[in-house]
């Protein structure tokens, strides 16, 4: 009898389902079907679109899972041709989880509870905090406009003041807020901020909104404490604002386990694979408006949403904020900014177009290049050590000692998973890898990975009821390995050596390489193979052991293999356009990145 799971992922657009099975060999992915979501009319029941993704599972697999009523079958023993264990569910359609983040000090508390809404899959409005230079009536309408789906109320450590977290309460009052869906129910405001102050917090909400009260988000300058706090984001998205979207009363009856926003969902895994394999992870979702990014350093999970990022409707948000000198460093051959501009406009304008020739896959894999940028670049300011251990006694001279250490660690990093079209969809895998390589800048040894087939919201939720199936399907069929990246860190001049390596591989054969300043090499290491490699940085070189440092290490293959970026960190791209379009062509060529690469007009 076999063991079946079947999961959903319900996106603004689309919903996708797939189905897992336990095999000998363990368990497997065994089909993935799609079908447009149907939150709005003429539908407007998103169980329509559920049942039509789950039924064209039904004609691949020829598994009957649906009954005549539409009802999914669940069986306790599913037999070969009917039925299911377990049916689960995540969400992004309607916009997803949308919050309003309150907190007294904005570097302190107030980055606290947004680390803590973003952490549980929400889309952060905007945050509001004592010191963000706001007068009260222009805070007061702020919240009034927004109309989130709740509000995360934070600030004061235990014992500390509870006046500004009092006043920040008042403030939510006089504006009386409505939620985003449906009138005829209190916004749900979660209270999470110094326990001394919660009597007040009661006496000013407790009458005007649907109040929630937990453990405190930062019970002291140097502890920060956001489970509570997420957890009670995650029932609320059930109680208030799946229940106002259409259809979600009746997936919430069809699921066997809590409904999970998509983004929070993908975060679970990302946690689990850092802690299964005890290593430090980023992950990163690259859509169309927004672009998540997801890591794990030092045992910390951070999650930033770029909400301005994407390659359709926000391309052009991407060439405004990276400045288009920046997306052109990344073209192998010569364009006017006028043409790419236009060329970029074009994009926005019919956002559902793909690349059908080789200069506009080149264009859009430089704006990739640029999204993913800009996107950890806000991730490592958001991603940092607690800010503002006080020294004085007010909370005047804790506004001033903030300090900003950023926890995103590229050399102790040990592994890069991509998601999203432009890097899950790229016509060859060597794009993904190297679009990674260039945006990330990773240094030392880093392992690169790319969803398959975007499977990581339905395996996140699968996770949350068996941790053994979510892990070994996404290991053998979500993940595919794109092999290793070995980046040394120095500035010189090209054609100087910068390391020379021994690869030795699992059949004893050996090939050594002597990587020069401004080159990028591979080696073929195939998928499951491991080697060995004995690397000798010069000129004062770091590959993760120091300066000069000689260390030997265990590298994986996959089906791209293994890269040497001798380029520097940071990459140096020429700025005078001959040498510049002479570089690209030479990485593009060396690494073999696109076919026909001399049809190109340089």
């Amino acid at each position: 009898m076999p063991l079946r799971f079947i999961a959903t992922d319900c996106g603004s657009t689309t919903t996708k389902a797939i189905m897992v099975e336990k095999r000998e060999e363990g368990w497997r992915l065994v089909a993935r079907g799609e079908a447009p979501t149907t939150v709005e009319k003429p539908f407007e029941d998103v169980t329509v679109g559920v049942r039509n993704a789950i039924r064209e599972l039904e004609e691949i697999t020829g598994i009957k899972i649906l009954d005549e009523k539409g009802n999914i079958i669940k069986m306790e023993n599913p037999t070969e041709d009917k039925g299911t264990n377990v049916y689960v569910s995540t969400s992004s359609a309607g916009g997803g989880l949308q919050m309003l983040v309150v907190g007294v000090v904005k570097s302190m508390t107030a980055e606290s509870a947004a680390r803590a809404a973003l952490g549980a899959g929400a889309i952060v409005m905007e945050v509001i905090s004592v010191d963000d230079g706001r007068k009260p009536y222009e805070k007061v309408e702020l919240i009034r406009k927004l109309r989130p789906d709740m509000i995360l109320l934070a600030g004061g450590v235990e014992g500390g003041t509870v006046k500004h977290v009092v006043e920040l309460a008042e403030l939510i009052a006089a504006a009386d807020p409505k939620p985003r869906f449906g009138s005829t129910y209190k916004m749900p405001v979660i209270y999470a901020g110094n326990s001394q102050a919660r009597e007040e917090i009661k006496k000013i909400l407790g009458e005007k909104t649907a109040l929630y009260i937990v453990d405190n988000i930062r019970p002291t300058l140097e502890t920060e404490n956001l489970h509570p706090a997420r957890e009670k984001i995650h029932d609320l998205f059930l109680e208030h604002v799946m229940q106002q979207a259409p259809g979600y009363s009746k997936l919430m009856e069809m699921v066997d386990a809590p409904i999970v926003p998509t983004p929070g969902a993908v975060g679970m895994l990302i946690e689990r694979v850092a802690r299964m394999e005890n290593i430090e992870v980023l992950g990163v979702d690259i859509g169309g408006a927004t672009t998540d990014v997801f890591s794990v350093f030092k045992g910390i999970f951070n999650r930033t949403v770029s909400a301005n990022l994407g390659m359709s409707y926000s391309i052009s948000n991407v060439m405004v904020e990276a400045g288009i000198e920046n997306i052109l460093r990344w073209i192998p051959f010569k364009i006017s900014p006028t043409s790419l501009r236009n060329r970029i406009r074009n994009k926005m304008i019919r956002p559902t177009t793909i690349p059908q020739v080789l200069e506009d896959l080149m264009i859009e894999q430089a704006i990739a290049r640029e999204a993913l940028r800009l996107s950890l670049e806000q991730h490592k300011m958001f991603a940092t050590e607690l800010k503002g251990v006080q020294r004085g006694g007010d909370i005047s001279r804790a506004i001033e000692d903030v300090e900003e250490r950023t926890l995103v660690n590229m050399m102790t990093l040990n592994l890069i998973i991509g998601s999203g079209g432009v890097l899950s969809h790229a016509p060859r895998r060597v794009q993904s890898a190297l679009m990674m390589i260039d945006a990330f800048q990773p240094k030392g040894i880093t392992k690169l990975a790319v969803d398959s087939i975007f499977m990581m919201p339905h395996l996140g939720v699968i996770s949350t009821i068996n941790e053994e199936a979510a892990w070994q399907v996404f290991d053998r069929d979500c993940l595919i390995r794109l092999g290793t990246v070995i980046a040394p860190v120095i500035v010189e001049k090209s054609g100087k050596t910068i390391l020379r390596a021994k690869v030795e591989y699992p059949d004893r054969r050996v090939e050594e390489v002597d990587l020069r300043f401004g080159e990028i090499l591979k080696l073929d290491l195939p998928l499951g193979v491991k080697a060995k490699v004995y690397l000798e940085p010069i000129r004062g070189a770091d590959v993760g052991e120091g300066r000069g440092k000689k260390f030997v290490a265990e590298v994986e293959g996959g089906v791209v293999g293994l890269i040497f970026d001798g380029r520097g960190r940071p990459l140096v791209i020429p700025e005078r356009e001959e040498e510049r379009v002479e570089s690209l062509m030479r990485w593009f060529e060396s690494l073999d990145v696109y076919p026909h690469l001399e049809e190109v007009k340089v």
